[in-house]
């Protein structure tokens, strides 16, 4: 197999994973990042391995709720007006993703990629000795009245026609799940095969120090261009520098459109579900596993370091500036959901999830440079799906069929 000299754009878990998976392969691969290894959404995610979570953003579920959250500017959605009209591109694409036919495509595609994530992912942990990081404690998502817990009934369904294991829970069995829940959730459902890392960012370091073993190398600088040329691809670098490979790979996140609408017609329809979340000290609640409160938009998650309060979606952007009262708001309702939740000396934090409006990612090459591969665009799943993002970069620079049917996440398919 011949080898090549790549370059990757971006040092969070996605481009970790891809680093560590290239690197096996025996490619000599240089990652580059303007912050360092996993220093920005990578570092404070909700630590979640979700790969039950098949369920997309965009659905007709969605496009009925979203009107009535939008009214809450604390709420599971939020848009500030003075966005709206930059966002309404990418909202006119969220609402054709949501019809039924395009919703239940995407249902397929995110099935195989779960599928493909979990069997990369912890093959990928256990080559690189940690597998004492990841938590397999399940998820509880939970319900304030029966018709909360009755109108998820159709993705339950669907979870079940895609082999997933859960489990409804009431009464004692909820209560033994996670005691000292407020007495205002009637039922729960248990999802068995949910996993948690112990700290998202902890986790992302180890990946890379196995990556490093494997041959791969960190330069920590500013990439102020994307070049193509007869010779291949090149990055120049803000200290008047330019690198040159045989391939580049961007793995960017939310920012990964500012650099190849340099060099492509190709524009993607990327945006920001702005997520927040606040760490509490060790201690804070015996948390047994994570929390989901779907209803609200955001989970609760134990950690080595803490107690993670955080999720919800404000769509906005990468340069508007962070609205603190939305981690706050959610750290009020986790106080009364669980009622011996110590809420002081708390850590506030926010990260911009790179999100398309049917929730896949993007993953090829783009099509003027068949050398220049897209693999960003997980959304709120950037660690769940990073080994598979990783394995399917490697399929392609490999030229290999990819290891599933990702037609359905195309760079051009907008």
């Amino acid at each position: 197999m011949s080898t090549h000299k790549i370059i990757i754009v971006g040092g969070g878990i996605v481009g970790i994973a891809t680093a560590a998976l290239l690197a096996e392969a025996g490619h000599a691969v240089t990652v580059i990042d303007r912050s360092g290894l996993a220093q920005e959404t990578s570092k404070g995610n909700a630590a979640a391995l979700a790969f039950s979570d098949i369920m997309p953003l965009a659905s007709p579920k969605i496009l009925l709720k979203a009107p009535k959250w939008l009214l809450d500017p604390l709420g599971p959605l939020s848009i500030r007006p003075s966005y709206l009209p930059k966002l309404a591109p990418w909202l006119w694409q969220f609402w054709k993703a949501s019809l039924p036919a395009r919703h239940q495509s995407s249902i397929g595609t995110q099935t195989a990629l779960m599928r493909l994530a979990e069997t990369e992912m912890m093959a990928l942990v256990d080559r690189a000795g940690i597998s004492g990081m990841v938590r397999h404690d399940g998820s509880l998502e939970l319900y304030e009245s029966d018709a909360e817990f009755n109108a998820t009934a159709g993705g339950w369904q669907q979870r079940e026609q895609a082999g997933i294991t859960f489990e409804h829970v009431r009464g004692a069995r909820l209560a033994e799940l996670q005691p000292g829940l407020s007495p205002r959730f009637v039922a729960g459902t248990f999802v068995p095969g949910w996993k948690t890392v112990s700290e998202p960012q902890h986790f992302a370091l180890a990946l890379w120090a196995h990556a490093e073993r494997s041959g791969a190398i960190f330069k920590k600088a500013e990439i102020v261009d994307l070049e193509r040329s007869e010779n291949g691809p090149s990055v120049r670098l803000e200290d008047g520098t330019t690198r040159e490979a045989d391939r580049v790979v961007v793995c960017a996140g939310a920012w990964s459109t500012r650099l190849i609408n340099r060099v492509t017609r190709l524009r993607i329809p990327l945006e920001t579900e702005r997520g927040y979340n606040t760490t509490l000290p060790v201690g804070a609640f015996d948390l047994k596993r994570q929390l989901i409160f779907g209803n609200h938009g955001f989970v609760i998650t134990p950690l080595s370091t803490g107690v993670r309060v955080g999720g919800a979606v404000e769509l906005g952007g990468l340069d508007l500036s962070p609205n603190y009262a939305r981690s706050k708001s959610m750290l009020e309702k986790a106080a009364t959901f669980l009622p011996g939740l110590k809420t002081t000396g708390g850590v506030e934090w926010m990260g911009f999830r790179p999100s398309l409006p049917d929730s896949l990612p993007v993953i090829g090459a783009l099509p003027e440079d068949p050398s220049i591969l897209l693999g960003f665009g997980n959304g709120h799943l950037g660690l769940t799906q990073s080994a598979a993002m990783g394995r399917l970069i490697a399929d392609l620079v490999s030229n290999k069929t990819p290891s599933i049917d990702i037609a359905a996440c195309r760079p051009d398919r907008f």
